[in-house]
Formats: structure tokens, C-alpha cells, sequence
């Protein structure tokens, strides 16, 4: 059964992708499930703090999982996460 999101459910994943370092993450952890904070912000070449504060947000907005393994962190998408990839490489496509 689908359920309709509320407007103020739609805003909290909207905003949980505005801002560049957020979408390249999403795109990111896309390619390479499981992927860590640190090779999220050597790739992203940005630092750790400012990187685990985007990925912070995304988890919050619903948008990413995490995993704890030992002393890391495995990032992977979740499924709103899945549907706005999807709809970011549509978007990114020039018409």
C-alpha cells in the first residue's frame, strides 16, 4: 500500500540534498556501496569533519545508511536515498 508523503516529509529529504558536498556523496555512495567517511572525503578531496557533517545530515534526512564496523563507518543508500540518485542522474542530463 502506497502511503502519501506530507509536504513536510517531502521538505526533510529536499533539503537533505541541498548542498553540493550532499549530492556528491549520494552519487558517490551510489557507486561504491559500503564505501567509508575517509575514502568519501579523500575522493571528494574535503575534510573528514566537514564530510561527516554532510553525511550526517544525509543519514538524518533519511537518505543514507550507516553501518558500524569496528572503527569505521560503511555508507550505503537507503531506499528514498536509491530514488533520489535515480532522479539526480536524470536531472544532471542535459536535455
Amino acid at each position: 500500500m502506497n502511503k502519501t508523503k506530507t509536504a513536510k516529509q517531502m521538505e526533510r529529504h529536499l533539503k537533505g540534498i541541498a548542498n553540493h558536498y550532499r549530492i556528491e556523496i549520494l552519487l558517490l555512495v551510489a557507486d561504491s556501496p559500503k564505501i567509508t567517511l575517509e575514502k568519501i572525503a579523500k575522493t571528494l578531496k574535503a575534510n573528514e569533519k566537514t564530510i561527516g557533517e554532510h553525511t550526517r545530515r544525509l543519514f538524518t534526512a533519511g537518505l543514507l545508511n550507516k553501518k558500524y564496523r569496528d572503527h569505521f563507518v560503511e555508507h550505503t543508500l537507503s531506499p528514498y536515498g536509491k530514488r533520489f540518485v535515480k532522479f539526480l542522474k536524470a536531472f544532471q542530463l542535459e536535455q
